[in-house]
């Protein structure tokens, strides 16, 4: 089940929209402009009631055709020219909005690309998914909507009552009257919406999640038959936001309810009240008209405030959303300790070497102990090495600290007698190529796939790399290198994806190679032909190979045996075998370690 990351403390809805505005400077002009015309295009519907009173209390009262006709023309020219105004400023804020959004959705992306590793490790990938799509959908329809016309309804109604004052003060101050409920209202409105807007938004979030694990799981969901358990699972979260929606709708309709039901009301009120002036003669009927008219006219801009401040909430939810992925550190392209490349201490003339190095997870507890304590490793120049070790005892972990994935906790790690810490981390991962166990495919071709692994590399380092890994079957494909292998690689058994991985990592010819079990997917005679082209790669580079079987072993040089997050032994693995129990044990069962002993 996904589990949503913990909302950070409440802000006011204002105060976390504001932050928009580096993405909306560029384009401020134009939104200002939109703004202007909308409140132009508002205030030109407030004269309309005007009009009315001339013709009312002039032409119609002198019986003028003429004059009517007049005041219908006046009308018919401000109705076109309000419609024109409000069809320009859509107009005007369709691009420059798009462009906002694109915007923040390739900064998003960048910002994603540049997290640790430990972020991607604690938030769902429907979470990230819900904030680069539904989140960045709802902020650009809050820039296009609910901003201007928060600000356009404002200034009409302000212009609107002082319209109706000027009329008559009296029935000006009945229209008034809910003003003071319908503020109350809007404020516990909007700390309750907020809430519940931001649920709802989580919920969405987690639900992509497990649509997202559904489609990419089908095999095993298949496979074991767990459809109804993943269905049902869909159905409660589901559920729960469909719940969430209607607690939205609930609150929606009551400030609705109180909204329109006041004024109404009012309105109600200042026409019986109004009539009663007009017959005793305190009172045109005119003016009447007009009063009544600009109310009318105050009517939508009055009844929207409702889901103005809902989309506004939303928004604001939205925004806090991306922010909180924007604001997660992210690794940074320079060094942890420029001018420190010194050669550390004397032992490190050269290759890959641990210096006490220790490693806790940044969410471990404190007490707990550390996944790697005081590791002290060298690797040779040209040399390679075999990590072994039970499953849990922080082999992969070891791997992912050489190209920085992860940062020690404490110690240090150098390359040819530099901290990698000294590096920055394009130059560090210039140089340490990695292939892990769970190899992973991008929706783009073969060579794609295999050339992500070296910047410079071309067709004849696709070709010997593909050799090295034994992945001549990209040539049989339908297109050959330049097939689709499709998300995730799916369409491609686990070998071929393994093999594939394998070549990614040795096609840009690595100073240093680090693998985590790259072998684990083959079949015995694939096994043994990459194993023979890989003796050829590893002869002219510094390895580090997870290794859970002989023959992997067999590749290294050296092996070193991982134990409870320390190393236990150093030697060749005929050494190990015959000195030390536990090693003997982990390579035991396989019968490569009979041929080894017959050797």
């Amino acid at each position: 089940m996904p589990t949503t990351p913990s909302p950070p403390e409440a802000r006011s809805a204002v105060r976390t929209l504001l932050r928009l505005w580096p993405f909306v400077r560029p384009v401020r002009a134009r939104l200002f402009t939109a703004a202007f015309i909308a409140v132009l295009a508002s205030c030109i519907g407030l004269v309309i009631p005007l009009v009315l009173k001339w013709m009312v209390d002039g032409p119609i009262a002198d019986r003028d055709p003429a004059g009517v006709w007049l005041g219908a023309l006046y009308l018919l020219l401000l109705g076109l020219a309000e419609a024109l105004l409000f069809g320009f400023r859509r107009w005007l804020v369709a691009r420059p909005l798009s462009h906002v959004e694109a915007e923040m959705r390739a900064e998003l992306y960048r910002h994603l690309q540049r997290l640790p590793v430990a972020f991607h490790d604690r938030w769902p990938s429907g979470q990230l998914l819900s904030r680069a799509t539904t989140d960045l959908m709802l902020l650009r329809m809050f820039l296009a909507f609910p901003l201007t016309f928060l600000l356009v309804n404002g200034v009409t109604i302000l212009v609107g009552v002082i319209i109706m004052l000027v009329q008559d003060w009296t029935l000006g101050l009945v229209i008034l009257v809910p003003a003071v409920p319908v503020m109350i209202t809007c404020v516990v409105f909007e700390k309750r919406y907020s809430r519940a807007a931001r649920l709802a938004q989580d919920q969405v979030g987690d639900l992509t999640t497990v649509v997202e694990e559904g489609v990419l799981g089908i095999r095993i969901i298949k496979g074991f038959g767990r459809h109804r358990s993943q269905a049902r699972a869909f159905r409660e979260l589901s559920g729960k936001l469909r719940g969430t929606e209607l607690h939205k709708a609930r609150l929606l309709a009551t400030i609705l309810g109180v909204i329109v039901t006041l004024p109404e009301l009012a309105i109600g009120a200042a026409l019986v009240l109004g009539a009663v002036q007009v017959a005793d003669g305190s009172l045109s009927a005119g003016t009447l008209v007009a009063f009544l008219s600009t109310a009318l006219a105050l009517r939508w801009p009055v009844d929207s405030i409702g889901f103005l401040l809902a989309m506004s909430q939303e928004a604001a939810t939205a925004t806090e959303r991306y922010f909180e992925v924007l604001d997660a550190p992210r690794e940074s392209k320079e060094s942890l300790a420029a001018g420190s490349r010194d050669a550390g201490d004397g032992g490190d003339v050269g290759g890959l070497a641990f210096r006490g190095v220790s490693f806790r997870y940044p969410d471990a507890p404190s007490d707990s102990p550390p996944v790697l304590d005081r590791i002290d490793l060298h690797i040779r120049p040209g040399e390679s090495l075999a990590l072994v070790g039970a499953t849990g005892s922080g082999k992969t972990t070891l791997t992912a600290l050489v190209p920085r994935l992860h940062e020690v906790s404490s110690g240090r790690i150098t390359l040819d007698g530099t901290d990698i810490t000294a590096m920055s981390r394009e130059e560090l991962r210039a140089r340490v190529a990695v292939a892990f166990e769970e190899p992973t495919l991008f929706s783009a071709s073969v060579g794609e796939n295999v050339l992500m692994g070296g910047g410079a590399a071309g067709d004849g380092d696709l070709e010997r790399a593909l050799g090295v890994a034994q992945a001549d079957f990209a040539y049989a494909l339908p297109r050959g290198v330049d097939t689709q292998v499709g998300e995730q690689g799916l369409s491609l058994s686990g070998g071929q994806r393994q093999r594939l991985a394998l070549a990614r990592a040795v096609v840009g010819r690595p100073d240093f190679l680090v693998l985590d079990d790259p072998l684990s997917a083959l079949d015995v005679h694939t096994e043994a032909a990459v194993e023979a082209a890989l003796r050829r790669v590893l002869a002219d580079t510094t390895a580090l190979i997870v290794a859970h079987r002989p023959s992997t072993v067999l590749l290294a040089d050296r092996v070193a045996l991982l134990s409870g997050g320390r190393i236990t032994a150093v030697g060749t693995h005929h050494e190990l075998l015959h000195t030390n129990t536990e090693y003997a044990h982990l390579m035991s069962g396989d019968p490569a370690r009979e041929q080894e002993d017959q050797r």
